[in-house]
């Protein structure tokens, strides 16, 4: 497929960065190929890629179709007042903290899953956090790739 044609179907994979898709067109390992252009990427374009993530628990009227389907399966769109109220105060303090928004693969976790992963993983290092978020953005992307299939 040409590389627009290829950038058309994956671009959405990696939230907002359809550059990781122009980089892995050609590749006969698509999942391996993202990955790679991710890992070279290089510490600023990574932190631009988990900015690109939307807060967990927040509006879900201005995320991409790919992040509401998620959040909604994750329950995010039925929290009571005071998970809603959790979830902006945590996403505040992390933004606060590691400068990009928290990420988690939320496909599996319902919204109890989540707060427990934000309580527990606010307090990591910022290199630990790095890399947990790029990690977790990695899964997202697996499970994007394998919807595709």
């Amino acid at each position: 497929m040409s590389k627009a044609e290829f950038v058309q179907k994956y671009g959405g994979i990696y939230e907002h960065s359809a550059w990781v898709a122009e980089q892995a067109h050609g590749a006969s390992d698509i999942p391996a190929a993202m990955r790679a252009a991710v890992e070279a990427a290089g510490h600023e374009s990574q932190l631009a890629l988990l900015r690109a993530h939307p807060d967990l628990g927040e509006k879900l009227d201005t995320l991409t179709p790919d992040s509401t389907a998620e959040q909604q399966g994750a329950g995010l769109n039925l929290c009571s007042p005071e998970e809603f109220q959790e979830f902006h105060q945590l996403n505040n303090a992390y933004k606060e903290k590691f400068g990009f928004p928290f990420i988690v693969a939320v496909k599996g976790l319902n919204r109890h899953d989540i707060l427990e992963r934000f309580r527990q993983r606010i307090h990591n290092s910022q290199e630990a956090e790095f890399r947990t978020a790029l990690e977790q953005v990695h899964r997202i992307a697996g499970f994007r790739l394998a919807d595709l299939s």
